[in-house]
């Protein structure tokens, strides 16, 4: 499997093409998306580029990591496999941690 950049703080006026077209300064990209909401189709804030050659993936890093895309100042690092990263926990999600399932109002003791 190639390995893909993860670019991170992309503005939300990025699209698949604009992100294509600055990493092709580099060389040829076999892929370019940014990642969207399923519920809304807004970005996410971050992407995946791939090119066609490995090579090109750290000389991103190191020339493009930290220059503007779209108004922000872009982040490039090499992405890690899905299976390198840490599982996430259960739990109720909507209040972002490990609380009780059930419901959001504790029972009174007394």
């Amino acid at each position: 499997m190639a390995q893909n950049l993860f670019i991170g703080s992309l503005a939300y006026a990025t699209t698949d093409d604009s992100l294509k077209a600055f990493f092709e300064t580099l060389g040829e990209v076999t892929s370019a998306r940014v990642v969207t909401d399923r519920e809304t189709g807004r970005s996410r804030g971050f992407g995946f580029v791939e090119y066609a050659d490995e090579a090109n993936n750290q000389k991103a890093v190191d020339e493009l990591n930290g220059k503007e895309l779209d108004g922000r100042a872009i982040n490039v690092s090499l992405a890690r496999p899905k299976e390198d990263r840490p599982r996430r926990e259960g739990g109720d999600r909507s209040y972002g941690g490990d609380r009780p399932q059930g419901g959001a109002f504790r029972q009174r003791s007394w």
